[in-house]
């Protein structure tokens, strides 16, 4: 099996395509001063820079995980979710609150998506 690293690092990578599939790494906004919306504008973008990089697009997502700082923002990222999303093409989903790693991150969203 071969492997292909997106954006390598120590301690973990952007994302990793293996048999046909990229796992991309729950991604995070960089500007946290941003609204919930905002920041997931932000990673949206991120997803869609490291899926075309792995020879991916958002049109071959096969499932998606969102994790909420406060549930009750819930309507504000999938406003933008929503937009985002080509029609036709919405992949599986979860959407859970949880505490993330850092309390400036409100949104964090990791897909897997068909090279």
């Amino acid at each position: 099996m071969s492997l292909q690293y997106i954006q390598p690092g120590a301690r973990m990578s952007a994302a990793v395509v293996a048999n046909g599939f990229v796992f991309v790494s729950g991604q995070v906004a960089d500007d946290t001063s941003a609204s919930v919306a905002g920041q997931t504008e932000q990673i949206l973008a991120k997803i869609e820079k490291i899926l075309a990089e792995a020879g991916s697009s958002k049109e071959k997502i096969v499932s998606a995980n969102i994790w909420l700082a406060d549930a009750a923002t819930f309507n504000e990222m999938n406003s933008v979710w929503d937009a985002w999303v080509p029609q036709g093409h919405a992949p599986a989903r979860a959407c859970v609150e949880s505490k993330l790693a850092f309390p400036q991150y409100t949104v964090e969203i990791g897909v897997i998506a068909v090279v």
